[in-house]
């Protein structure tokens, strides 16, 4: 628990606006662990990235939800996704149904939805139903449907691409939202992950048989190289050329990272 809140606290000293945790069975349970990171913070976001939908009751999310929000200060974001590789494991060590590709997508449409209207106090047979502030919805979405139903109902929209989508690639993606929901495109946030900072040894980047130089040399948007300054400028190019302007980064590169995060404040 003390290297949880340490965590919190140094994220939040580092510069860091939002503190993001996954949804595995691995890892403690995203919602109690954040109000635990909420709790010893003062103006850090704290949001989920992102919670398997199917693995909870809607109405039960947003309760919780709306809660963490209020005991934050309003500062809670809400990630939600289909599901993630493991997911379906996870669902059968929990007893609860996963479904086909389809059925998740239907299925999250409805909760974001459900959860929305709790949030705005829309649903009178729930007495403990009263508005608050509205939470920030993030939806994570990789192939076009997906796409699709984050343009139509998200705030933020977090894509999901292979480690060596060079710009022209992530482009195509960031224009099938545009498409699909042109009239609120202007008013989604992007964001992306970055999977590695600097060229540093990265267990997990290994398995997938790439390397941050052969990535880099690729043009992909998952790696940054090069000193903090042209990081930041490779950034806020990307932030001007592709509309991505949230950025998340491995809890690993958190120290690593911290002088972009520096000279990016405020810019």
């Amino acid at each position: 628990m003390a290297s949880w809140t340490e965590s919190a606290r140094r994220a939040e000293s580092m510069g860091y606006s939002t503190f993001l945790l996954p949804d595995t069975l691995f890892t403690p349970a995203p919602l109690v662990a954040l109000a635990a990171a909420a709790a010893v913070t003062g103006t850090l976001r704290v949001g989920t990235w992102v919670l398997c939908d199917s693995l909870r009751n809607p109405r039960t999310l947003a309760w919780e939800a709306a809660s963490l929000d209020r005991l934050s200060g309003g500062r809670f974001e809400l990630g939600l996704g289909a599901g993630r590789p493991g997911a379906e494991a996870d669902a059968r060590r929990l007893g609860v149904a996963y479904g086909s590709a389809g059925e998740r997508v239907m299925r999250l449409r409805s909760s974001v939805r459900t959860i929305r209207a709790w949030l705005r106090g829309e649903e009178p047979e729930l007495p403990s139903a009263e508005p608050v502030h509205l939470v920030p919805v993030l939806i994570a979405a990789a192939a076009p449907r997906l796409l699709a139903l984050a343009a139509r109902e998200a705030d933020i929209i977090a894509f999901g691409w292979p480690p060596d989508t060079p710009e022209p690639a992530a482009r195509q993606r960031i224009d099938q939202v545009r498409a699909a929901a042109p009239e609120r495109f202007d008013g989604l946030e992007l964001a992306a992950g970055l999977i590695a900072i600097g060229e540093g040894e990265y267990p997990w980047l290994r398995r997938t048989g790439f390397s941050v130089p052969n990535l880099a040399a690729m043009g992909a948007v998952t790696v940054l190289t090069g000193t903090p300054g042209q990081m930041a400028d490779t950034l806020r190019r990307r932030r001007d050329t592709l509309g991505l302007s949230y950025l998340t980064v491995p809890a690993q590169c958190a120290e690593a990272f911290s002088p972009v995060v520096a000279e990016l404040t405020g810019r």
